[in-house]
């Protein structure tokens, strides 16, 4: 009689040890589930702009800015873009990175692609402290700060706009393209080539042409050209198509 009680014990003692460890075990995935979850949300969360960034930091302006109504001061420079090709004096050899000019450039060519006061003085395109001297979009009000030269804009005339075509991808806050490589001379992304304005060559000195994501808006005042945004920099360029 004592051996059975014993032996009885004994299988009460195993089937609560085995009840036990299947029930941790079970928590145990539950958690490992969980932790593939909070990865998923922290991927999703990634591609969120930047909290409290006033230009850039993944912000992408709801729509272009508008056809300029009234005439800003036009500005004259020794570059005038001419078919979209690099004036002469300016190698295509110049790699456009690193935020400072290029060897050879005088200082006051950071003053382009937006017009010069009527002082003649360089233009100052950081309106408010934190934003970068170079055209850009205020991220709290998706305001086109440099675009107002208007048409008459001698920097972005073209001889033969459209000389390649037009772009035929989408425009817009709903597509992003990631850049695949080049310069400031040609740079392309899923089989497109495009060409920086030269007059805009100091604008784009910190872009990564690798890897840095942009979105493409149309030009509502300067025939042939297109404007770039980069999503990181929160900075614009214009941009010409090359074809594919």
């Amino acid at each position: 009689m004592k051996k059975l009680i014993g032996f009885v014990a004994v299988c009460l003692l195993l089937s609560v040890s085995v009840f036990a460890q299947e029930r941790g075990g079970a928590q145990g995935g539950g958690a490992a589930r969980g932790g593939a979850q909070g990865g998923g949300a922290q991927r999703g969360g990634g591609a969120q702009p930047a909290r409290g960034a006033e230009v850039g930091g993944g912000h992408i302006p709801a729509r272009g800015p508008a056809p300029q109504t009234s005439r800003a001061p036009v500005r004259t420079t020794a570059d005038s873009n001419r078919g979209g090709a690099a004036p002469a004096g300016h190698p295509p050899t110049d790699s456009n990175r690193g935020g400072a000019a290029p060897a050879g450039r005088p200082p006051e060519a950071a003053n382009r692609g937006g017009g010069a006061p009527a002082n003649g003085q360089p233009r100052n395109f950081a309106e408010q402290a934190g934003h970068p001297n170079a055209p850009h979009v205020d991220a709290r009000t998706d305001r086109w700060v440099g675009h107002d030269t208007g048409k008459d804009d001698r920097n972005y005339h073209l001889d033969r706009p459209w000389e390649h075509g037009h772009f035929p991808g989408a425009f817009g806050a709903s597509h992003v393209y990631r850049l695949g490589g080049g310069s400031r001379e040609r740079f392309g992304f899923d089989g497109y080539f495009f060409s920086v304005a030269p007059a805009d060559y100091d604008y784009c000195n910190d872009w990564v042409w690798g890897s840095d994501d942009i979105v493409l808006y149309a030009d509502p005042d300067h025939v042939g050209w297109y404007l770039a945004y980069n999503v990181r920099l929160g900075t614009y360029i214009h941009v010409q198509f090359l074809g594919s």
